[in-house]
Order: C-alpha cells, then sequence, then structure tokens
C-alpha cells in the first residue's frame, strides 16, 4: 500500500465577502520541473502578494501555481466626482469650435456624460476595515490551498494505482526475461557449437581454441544478469519511495529513466527474438510508467 501521493495537477475555488466586499480566489496548478508561483491580485491588492505567496509555498513543493483573486466593491462605498482635468479639456474645446461651427452649446448632461468627466471614486479604507478585509483573502486563500491540496491528493492516489500496476507489469516481464531458455547455459554453448560447425565448413581457417575464445567474448558480452539484477533493484526502490511519505516525483522520475537504460541494454545484448521481445514490452512499459511519474509532486 502506497502513501498519499500528490499530483501537480488541480484547481480550486473560494468565494468569500465582508461588509461592501465580496471577492474571489482562484487557484490552478499544473506540471513544473519546480515550484513556479504566479499571483494576479485586483487593483489594490498588491500588498498582499509577499503573504499569499508564502501561503502556497508552505503547501506545495513541485507545479506551476497560478492565484488570482478578483473583486467587487458595493456601489455604496463611494461617491461621483467631477474629473477637472477631463472637465476642463471638454470645454476648451467647445471654446476652439464655437467660431468654425454653428451649432447650440450643448447641456450640462450632455457633458456630463462625456466618458472621464464624471467618475465613481471609491470611499477610503479604514484601517480596521482595511485589516478585515485582508484577513477575510487571506483565510479565503487558506481555503482555495486546502481545496488545492486535497484535489492533488485524489488524482496522486489514482496515479499510485497506474504506477503500482505499471511496476508489477515490469517486475512479470523483467521475471520472464531471467527465466528465458536462450539464457541458459547449454543453449548457449550449443548455438555457439553450430556456428563453429558453419565457420568450419567455409573453411574459415580459425583454429578451434580461437574459435571457442571468440565464443567466450560474445558469451560474455550477451550476459544480462547484471540488467536484470539493476531491474530488480530499480523495482524495490520504486515499491520503497511509493511507500515513503512527502514528494517523490523526482525521484520516481529518476528510476524511470534508469529503468529504460537497462531495457535498452537488454535489447541489445539479447540474442533471441523471444527475449528482445519481451525487451521490447518491458520499454513500453517503462514508457508508461514514466508518463505518469512525471505528473507526481
Amino acid at each position: 500500500m502506497s502513501q498519499q501521493l500528490a499530483s501537480m495537477t488541480g484547481y480550486a475555488r473560494n468565494t468569500n465577502a465582508i461588509e461592501g466586499f465580496n471577492f474571489q480566489c482562484e487557484i490552478k496548478s499544473v506540471n513544473a520541473r519546480g515550484l513556479d508561483i504566479r499571483v494576479r491580485l485586483a487593483p489594490g491588492l498588491d500588498a498582499l502578494e509577499p503573504h499569499i505567496r508564502r501561503l502556497i509555498a508552505e503547501h506545495f513543493t513541485r507545479g506551476s501555481i497560478s492565484c488570482s483573486i478578483s473583486m467587487q466593491r458595493d456601489s455604496g462605498m463611494g461617491e461621483m466626482a467631477i474629473n477637472q482635468q477631463a472637465l476642463g479639456a471638454v470645454l476648451d474645446a467647445l471654446d476652439a469650435l464655437s467660431g468654425r461651427i454653428e451649432a447650440d452649446r450643448p447641456r450640462l448632461d450632455g457633458i456630463l456624460g462625456i466618458k472621464g468627466v464624471l467618475e465613481f471614486k471609491e470611499a477610503a479604507l479604514n484601517s480596521e476595515l482595511e485589516e478585515q478585509l485582508h484577513l477575510a483573502i487571506y483565510e479565503s486563500v487558506s481555503c482555495a490551498i486546502d481545496d488545492l491540496v486535497s484535489g492533488r491528493r485524489q488524482e496522486g492516489a489514482h496515479l499510485a494505482e497506474i504506477i503500482i500496476q505499471r511496476i508489477d507489469e515490469i517486475e512479470v516481464l523483467t521475471q520472464r526475461a531471467e527465466a528465458h531458455p536462450s539464457r541458459h547455459r547449454e543453449v548457449f554453448v550449443e548455438r555457439i557449437r553450430q556456428q563453429i560447425a558453419e565457420l568450419n565448413e567455409t573453411g574459415s581457417g580459425l583454429s578451434e581454441e580461437r574459435l571457442y575464445q571468440e565464443a567466450l567474448v560474445l558469451a560474455t558480452k550477451a550476459d544480462i544478469q547484471e540488467e536484470l539484477d539493476r531491474l530488480f533493484a530499480h523495482i524495490q526502490a520504486a515499491r520503497q519511495l511509493l511507500l515513503t511519505a512527502g514528494p517523490v516525483g523526482r525521484k520516481l522520475d529518476f528510476l524511470a529513466q534508469e529503468f529504460n537504460r537497462e531495457a535498452n541494454t537488454l535489447c541489445s545484448k539479447s540474442h533471441a527474438v523471444e527475449l528482445t521481445s519481451i525487451g521490447l514490452d518491458l520499454k513500453a512499459a517503462i514508457d508508461q510508467l514514466r508518463e505518469q511519474v512525471q505528473n507526481i509532486e
């Protein structure tokens, strides 16, 4: 049974409100080699970014994590005001055109309706309300983080099942390679004898002693016991990692690379079609393992 793995992908959202304010926190996470945190805040909340980054970093070690906070303020918390600069520009333009165009001067409501002349100014927050707002936003971020952690663990549990299946498959294929008849000494010696006989028939001119020396070299090169031992060791290490608490994605990814290296060597040393086929099946299972491992934190 594995410890609870965590995926690097997930999404969470939390909404909250205090008097005069409604806000929403969204956090999404995708795969990354390390931890990459991106924060996007509503206007006026920039001071909160360092603390939000710390909250995220306390819970995650890998993944590209984007956090955004949007906020709406009640319309009653402010007043309409005239933008004197914009109004002056409009009046100057009217004066400049008055002698060139015959037209009635615009009414006051028409001037105030020009974009930018009349603006809504939000009321300034007192220190107590500002502190309440910031604390409520931090609480919303914390809730979203908790939901994201839960979602990534649920996905991680699903990935763990798949990873265990792939490791079991790799073990079965490794056992099949170890037990394959072509690895028996008698089979290999008989095969070499046949090759020696064929060479003697063609008059190769090589002495029998030289031929047996060459056969010994070939037999040594074709021995895959070392690769099999490493594969079994990697299988044991992978299973041990699945029992280890904490992030193990990087180590599992490294093991998957080592699995692949041994499978490649096994295929290159193979001197039987069936053994090569087992090696190719191993490579396919290892590729599937690595695809899943790369999603793990």
